[in-house]
Order: structure tokens, then sequence, then C-alpha cells
């Protein structure tokens, strides 16, 4: 494998962002085109063991050879990542839209242009982590003629449009759960979602399940609700004594390479 990292102008963020670039063994020896994942918080790639998970499956040969690049995020990450359409409450993610427009417009483009990628939505994925795992499903959604898979893991899929103390209602104020519900069609998308049992110890409704797990859950309940099937459209992975953070993620990484990239 070689590691490469670039850092590109982006008009549409107004600010110089990081890329870390993981291509596959024989990428500089072969011919061929490679499919693609995109990463939310590529600057997280070292603390995931992102190179030693990937170095143990290629070895293995488990899975078809594939590049990886990986956003960096900044102190901007509050703001860029979220939903496109809509920021929350307290006005968090307002550059949502114009980070969804620097993948497509900018960073898409430029690996495309500069390596040899296989350029259809059934060769591209991408996923994250936290909040970077809600924007990660928010771009796919509205995006599946680009993107044919999600991977979020410990999604902040509280994101919502009302404080809880400002008359919040579970049903109809979670922002993803509303735009999946709003959406009048079904987009041609595969989704792996993943949370811990320790992920958090909030619990809102008080119903003896922590947000994270509960607000996963009636996600994807309304993706069945849109048709999607369970353990065939819908991976869900549960971590007993998963925690919200990288080494956690790092230890299901492996799952979700397999599940997105097996031959």
């Amino acid at each position: 494998m070689h590691k490469k990292e670039l850092v590109l102008s982006s008009i549409h963020l107004g600010r110089k962002v990081k890329v870390t670039l993981i291509l596959p063994p024989h990428y500089a020896f072969s011919f061929r085109h490679y499919p693609v994942l995109y990463l939310n918080d590529g600057q997280d790639l070292p603390s995931l063991r992102m190179e030693e998970t990937l170095h143990t499956l290629f070895t293995e040969q488990k899975l078809r050879p594939f590049i990886v690049v990986g956003i960096h995020a900044n102190e901007q990450r509050i703001q860029e990542y979220g939903t496109a359409n809509q920021a929350d409450y307290a006005g968090r993610g307002s550059k949502a839209g114009h980070f969804t427009h620097f993948v497509l417009d900018e960073l898409k483009p430029y690996i495309e242009r500069h390596y040899r990628t296989k350029t259809q939505a059934q060769h591209n994925f991408y996923a994250g982590f936290s909040l970077g795992g809600l924007s990660a499903l928010d771009i796919v959604w509205h995006h599946a003629d680009v993107f044919s898979k999600v991977g979020v893991f410990s999604g902040s899929f509280w994101w919502r449009s009302k404080a809880l103390d400002q008359g919040y209602n579970e049903a109809t104020d979670r922002i993803m759960h509303a735009l999946v519900r709003e959406t009048p069609d079904k987009p041609n998308v595969k989704f792996w979602l993943q949370t811990g049992t320790e992920d958090e110890v909030s619990d809102r409704n008080n119903n003896g399940i922590i947000d994270s797990i509960d607000d996963t859950l009636g996600l994807i309940e309304e993706l069945k609700l849109k048709g999607y099937r369970l353990n065939e459209d819908i991976v869900y992975r549960e971590v007993e004594g998963g925690r919200h953070d990288q080494t956690t993620w790092g230890r299901v990484m492996r799952e979700f390479l397999e599940w997105t990239f097996k031959e």
C-alpha cells in the first residue's frame, strides 16, 4: 500500500482541505481502475488503525482492492458536517451544503482526474463517524447516482430541529428521520449502521435504551417503511461494550470493509 497526503483549495468551503489517500497494493504497477471509499474525519485514520486493517485484508485477499480517500476535518467540523438542507436547532451544520458541494464538485472530480478510479455509483462508497456519519448518510441519501453504499459508525441521528425544552417531538423533530420519511422516492442505496452499548448514557424518553441506539433503530424503522429490508439492504451492528470512540470503530472496520468490498 502507498499513503499520500494532499491539500486541496476549496472554493465551496473557502479553505484548504487536507486529504489522506491510501492506494492499494500494486497500484503503481497496474493499469486497472479501482473502487473508492470516501471517509469523513480522515485525520482519524491512524487511531482507527486503518492501514493495519487494510494490510491484513489485502494480504488475506479477502476483498477486492480499493482506494481510501480520507477527508480531514478542522475546527469548522460542527458547521461543515450535518444535513445539507437544514441546520439543527442551534444553527450547527450551517456549512453542510457547502461541504456536500466540495465532495461532489471539487474532491471527487479531482480524485477521478488524478487516479485510476471506477466512477460509477456501484463502485463509490461513503462512510463516517458520529456527526461525520450523519454527514455521510445525508450525502449518499441525496446522491444515490454518485454513491451506492454508506457506512455510519455511531451516527448523530439525534440531530434535531427543536431543542428538548422547546416542544421537541420525537416523532417529527429528528432531522434525518424526517428527511427519510419525506423523500418521495426510494434511493438505490445500502446501509451499514453501527452503535455501541456504551456510546453514551443519555436516555431522552426514559425507555431504558440509550439515545444513540434508540435513534439508530428509529432510523432503521423509517428505512423499512420505505421498503428497505433488514439484513439485505440494511446491516445493523450493535457492539456490546462499544464506546463512542475510534478504538470501537476501528474494531468493527474490518466487518464494514468486508461488507462493502467482498469479492
